[in-house]
């Protein structure tokens, strides 16, 4: 690891407060892609503060090496993951089921708690466009507006997307700050759950009364699912909890005694690659195979699956180049220093960076990469508790999630599916996502209190 190098502190913010502005100008207003704008915007702050260039080449070195070596299996599996959950039915297994057992009244609680479940392994985009027409069907034979359901099933799938892994987001920001997966588990079911009741049913029936948005028309003939199809409900709840429950296990039995000769076992088996593994390979048995798929479709779905993680793999690596540019020039230790100063606690910071990067960018991966690359280069950062780098981490998610608008894809995904005009959504969806990143972060503020 390349030392930290003396630089003149004055030139060093500078450097990186023009570095920042020219990597958000080249975002924003050129529309460079977030990879190059992210790259161009390290080397500037290097170059700017007077970093010899091989140190500069050996950060960039380093912070792609040492930032995919801990996320790129994660990604690669969870998407292969998602995929046959996706093809199976079992998103919509769970969707169905947990409205049977809430009844009507209540679905807007099961859309809810079936978004949160399903956006762990699915990506956003897909499990909103797998359990929508669910949520119109509700709103068609309730007679509601569409918004009493729909919000809530948004919400989950927002809060799943941002604070539970094996989602790829707090996964990226847990392997810059260096913190065992099943602390960020445990933090982020806590955040996760308090988020989606807020942003979910209550938000959700707020919306509904207040705008009657009926089904949109390419919906409404729609037919309902076809439940004799759909694999079985614990078969998928169960596939789902095995890489949440190794890893979490892992983490228990390192830190209780009467379980310390299990420790090697399921430090193995909840490493997160292996625990992710294993339920991908259940998967394909139970899921895929077992519901009449043959190796060779499984193998075209699964490929296929893996084309979006390109994308996440390089904006994430290449904010490892920023976090190690950052670390290097000393511009860490000059953060370090004025959070002390102004005695902010670290997990504001962190949600504080981030929502500012999401406000400006869009992006909540790049809002994400950055804080967490901003954050991981404070010196003692090491030192601090895994609860509290937990805590940190869903900070990061909840600043990465709030004030979804103009410049955020799922903006218009979430406008254009639900049929919605522009003003309509801001009060509506960006409202919600506040809600959901803000309500996060408070509940992860109040756990560290107690790390």
């Amino acid at each position: 690891m390349t030392a930290e190098i003396a630089l003149n502190p004055t030139r060093l913010v500078i450097a990186a407060i023009i570095g920042l502005i020219l990597l958000l100008v080249l975002i924003i207003k050129f529309k460079i892609q977030a990879m190059i704008a992210i790259l161009i915007g390290a080397i500037s702050i290097g170059l700017i503060a007077g970093m010899p260039a091989e140190t500069i080449v050996t950060a960039v070195n380093d912070g792609i090496g040492n930032t995919l070596k801990g996320i790129a299996l994660l990604v690669g599996l969870g998407s292969m993951f998602g995929a046959i959950l996706e093809i199976s039915g079992g998103a919509q297994t769970l969707a169905v089921t947990m409205v049977k057992w809430f009844g009507d009244k209540k679905a807007a609680w099961a859309l809810g708690i079936t978004g949160l479940v399903i956006a762990m392994p699915v990506f956003f985009d897909a499990g909103l466009i797998i359990l929508i027409p669910l949520a119109f069907s509700l709103a068609k034979r309730t007679k509601r507006s569409s918004l009493f359901y729909v919000i809530p099933l948004l919400a989950g799938l927002a809060v799943g997307h941002a604070f539970i892994p094996p989602t790829p987001g707090p996964i990226l920001v847990a392997n810059m700050l260096d913190v065992e997966l099943g602390w960020v588990i445990l933090v982020g079911i806590f955040c996760g759950v308090v988020s989606m009741v807020v942003a979910g049913p209550i938000w959700g029936g707020i919306c509904g009364s207040k705008y009657s948005l009926p089904v949109p028309e390419h919906v409404a003939n729609q037919e309902d699912f076809d439940e004799s199809k759909l694999p079985n409900f614990w078969a998928i709840v169960g596939i789902i909890l095995i890489p949440l429950v190794l890893i979490i296990l892992d983490s228990v039995t390192g830190v209780v005694p009467a379980l310390a000769s299990w420790q090697p076992v399921f430090a193995f088996l909840g490493e997160p690659f292996v625990a992710l593994l294993i339920a991908t390979v259940a998967a394909m048995l139970i899921l895929g195979i077992g519901h009449g798929y043959s190796t060779e479709e499984l193998e075209k779905v699964m490929t296929k699956s893996l084309e979006p993680t390109g994308l996440i793999l390089l904006v994430t690596a290449c904010g490892g180049v920023l976090r190690y540019v950052l670390q290097y020039s000393g511009m860490g230790d000059l953060i370090g220093d004025a959070v002390s100063t102004m005695s902010l606690p670290i997990v504001i910071l962190a949600f504080i960076v981030a929502a500012l990067v999401r406000i400006c960018v869009g992006s909540a991966t790049v809002a994400m990469t950055m804080a967490a690359g901003i954050i991981a280069s404070i010196p003692g950062i090491a030192d601090l508790s895994p609860l509290y780098l937990a805590c940190t981490t869903a900070a990061v998610a909840g600043g990465a999630t709030v004030c979804s608008h103009f410049n955020d894809s799922g903006f218009w995904l979430v406008k254009s599916l639900v049929g919605m005009d522009e003003k309509t959504t801001l009060k509506t969806w960006t409202i919600m996502e506040t809600l959901v990143g803000g309500t996060g972060f408070v509940v992860a503020l109040i756990i560290s209190f107690f790390a």
